[in-house]
């Protein structure tokens, strides 16, 4: 597939300050909002420890999760860099209650 070069302008990292995501890691999966990037971390509010995504792209089209355990309001998490495998728009409500 080629990417023409006017098109490249519109595509963004999801790895951004403000963006809902979708994180996994080689051991877990996160979800919340990006309010800061370190060297070696990913800090993240309003996140949620995700223990069963169900199918992986059907969690990602809809938003809908089989297990979810929320971090507490107001509890920031730093999630590190070397453990993700990738990070996806999370384009839903973010988890906030547990499941």
């Amino acid at each position: 597939m080629t990417i023409k070069k006017k098109s490249i302008k519109k595509i963004q990292s999801p790895i951004r300050v403000g963006n809902k995501v979708m994180i996994r890691s080689v051991t877990h999966y996160y979800t919340g909002e990006i309010v800061l990037l370190l060297k070696d971390e990913i800090i993240l509010k309003d996140a949620a420890w995700i223990a069963d995504t169900s199918l992986w792209s059907d969690a990602l089209k809809s938003g809908t999760l089989n297990e979810v355990e929320p971090y507490p309001d107001g509890v920031f998490v730093a999630v590190g860099r070397g453990a993700v495998v990738d990070v996806s728009d999370w384009n839903h409500d973010l988890p906030r209650v547990q499941k």
